[in-house]
This record gives structure tokens, C-alpha cells and sequence, in this order.
């Protein structure tokens, strides 16, 4: 009788994933989406799945880091509140560190300023064999520019190149580049973290009434919220003119943070498990190298041992 096979890792946790994914083959309905989503669970099963998925991104992790091949960049963009931070936090909690990178983009420095839009998230672009993870990004120019032309009349462009298809022109600059990185061996995930306001309402009253979190709390957050509509409208156009094969959006459901975590987490592991990552193997020759040092090593092990009991039988002579 043949053995039934087991099911694949990817179609294990595809339920998490192909619902949230937005990759330019359908339309994109921003308002459409439900902020709410459960995914069937319950909280005790999203935990569960969050958990298994901590313990193989650390797996995939580490293999990522030893073949040293392919580089993985995570994108993270949100209104304020939806839970970035957090998100980030659990998911990757227990990896290794030395292989993961957070960079946090918040306002533009003066230096930074006078480069390019691209220029400080290019030079924080993950090596090879490392998780590069973008809090907010390069995004943040075709989004908050967007809805403050203001902070645009800032940015020392030339005025003759700030034009009505500016917008035009930038989707299809990080599109290029993101092709470009995907060609290059970087893994590109991007995450909108879709909150609705009530929930976001909620959160803002939260971080209020807890001391511990009145450092989150900015009066700035509730002016921003005043352009609620706005934002909503300018981030359903940058999926839609920024989604592709080889750079997806996953739109995902944060009024709930757990399963947002399902998600992330889910989608993570499933791009690291295509990669077919396998620790380097070691050529014959070096494994010849390791015989013979694995020989002097024992047998200095052995002289050791028998320098002892030597040593030992000479004491108990009278």
C-alpha cells in the first residue's frame, strides 16, 4: 500500500496567504477588503500557528544566513497604530539576530534630503543571507508627500520636475527597482497592515489610559487621522500600480493582531520554504581536512586520558 504523501508546508499555510496576496492579476478594492478577518480560528489556533511558524523561520533563517545567496526584504506600511511594531516583534521573536535588520524610516534628515527618494533605503537594502525589514519605507514618498504637497515643496526637487505625473513617475521608478532587486536575488514581501479606524479609535484610547504606552501617543497621530479618507485612497493606489509577481502586496486583516500575525508569518515562511534552502555542502577535499583533525583531535584526547591515569597510579604508590 503506498504511503499517502505528506502535505506541503506551502499548501499547508496557503489559506493565510493567497487571500491577502495582491500581485497586479486582479483588481484591488481597497474598501472591499475586511479589516476583521479571522481566517476561521479562533485566538488558541492563531497562537498555535504563530509559534510553529517562529520555530521555522528560525530553521529558514539560518539556512538563508549559511548558503549566503538570497537576501530576503521585508516591507511593513500601516496607518498609525495598525501594529507594525508589534507585528514585527512577535514574529520574528527567537530569531537569531545577527541574520535580521529593522530599519525604521521616519522623517527625511537633511542629508538625507539631498539625495534621491530612494537613496536611504537603498543603502539599508539587506546583504545576502540576511532579512532586511523596512518599518515604513520608501512608500512614505508616494504616501505622506501625497497627501501634504507641502512637505514635497521641501525636498529640493527641481520645480520644473515636480509635474502632475510625478506619482506616475515614482510608481514606475520603485517598480523598475524592485524588479531590479528581484533579478538581483532579493526576495521582496510587502505588507499594508489594514486597520479600520474604529479599531485605530480604540488603540489611540488605549495608549492613553496606559502610562507605559503614552510614549506611543503623539498629537500629531490624531491630526493625521483627519486625513483618514485620504490615506485610504493614496494606499489603494499604491497597491494597485505597485503589485507584481516579484514584489506582491499582502493586504492583511490587523484588527485583530494575532491574525495579522498568522499572516505575516505564514507568508514569511512559505517565500523562505521556495527558496529550497540547504546548508552548503562540504567538498571532498575538506572533508579529508576534517578527518585529520578530527584524528589529532582524538587522539589528543586520548594522550590526555592516558597522562592522567598515569599520573593518578604514580600517587597512589607509596
Amino acid at each position: 500500500m503506498s504511503k499517502k504523501p505528506s502535505r506541503s508546508l506551502s499548501a499547508e499555510l496557503d489559506p493565510f496567504i493567497a487571500p491577502f496576496r495582491i500581485d497586479g492579476s486582479r483588481k484591488f478594492h481597497l474598501a472591499a477588503r475586511k479589516t476583521d478577518e479571522r481566517g476561521g480560528l479562533d485566538k488558541s489556533e492563531g497562537e498555535k500557528i504563530i509559534e510553529a511558524n517562529r520555530k521555522r523561520l528560525n530553521d529558514f533563517q539560518e539556512k538563508l544566513y549559511a548558503q549566503d545567496r538570497w537576501s530576503l526584504l521585508l516591507i511593513f506600511q500601516g496607518m498609525d497604530a495598525a501594529g507594525k511594531d508589534s507585528a514585527i516583534k512577535a514574529v520574528f521573536e527567537g530569531v537569531n539576530p545577527q541574520g535580521c535588520e529593522v530599519t525604521s524610516f521616519k522623517q527625511p534628515s537633511s542629508r538625507e534630503l539631498d539625495h534621491d527618494f530612494m537613496w536611504r533605503s537603498t543603502i539599508a537594502l539587506p546583504e545576502r543571507g540576511r532579512i532586511g525589514i523596512f518599518n515604513r519605507s520608501y512608500y512614505e514618498e508616494c504616501l505622506v508627500t501625497r497627501v501634504h504637497p507641502e512637505i514635497l515643496a521641501k525636498e529640493k526637487i527641481p520645480s520644473k520636475l515636480v509635474t502632475k505625473n510625478i506619482w506616475r513617475e515614482r510608481f514606475e521608478d520603485i517598480a523598475a527597482f524592485e524588479r531590479y532587486l528581484s533579478r538581483q536575488g532579493t526576495v521582496i514581501l510587502k505588507f499594508f497592515l489594514d486597520v479600520s479606524k474604529q479599531e485605530q479609535r480604540e488603540r489611540f484610547l488605549d495608549r492613553l489610559d496606559q502610562p507605559a504606552k503614552n510614549w506611543k501617543f503623539s498629537m500629531n497621530d490624531i491630526t493625521e487621522r483627519g486625513w483618514w479618507s485620504r490615506y485610504q485612497a493614496v494606499y489603494q493606489d499604491i497597491v494597485r500600480h505597485t503589485a507584481s509577481p516579484h514584489a506582491p502586496w499582502f493586504v492583511v486583516p490587523a484588527d485583530h493582531k494575532w491574525f495579522a500575525r498568522v499572516v505575516i508569518g505564514s507568508t514569511i515562511v512559505a517565500a523562505l520554504d521556495a527558496l529550497n534552502l540547504r546548508f552548503p555542502r562540504v567538498d571532498k577535499a575538506s572533508q579529508q581536512e576534517f578527518a585529520k583533525v578530527r584524528e589529532a583531535l582524538e587522539n589528543e584526547g586520548k594522550g590526555r586520558a592516558e597522562r592522567r591515569a598515569k599520573s593518578s597510579v604514580g600517587a597512589q604508590k607509596p
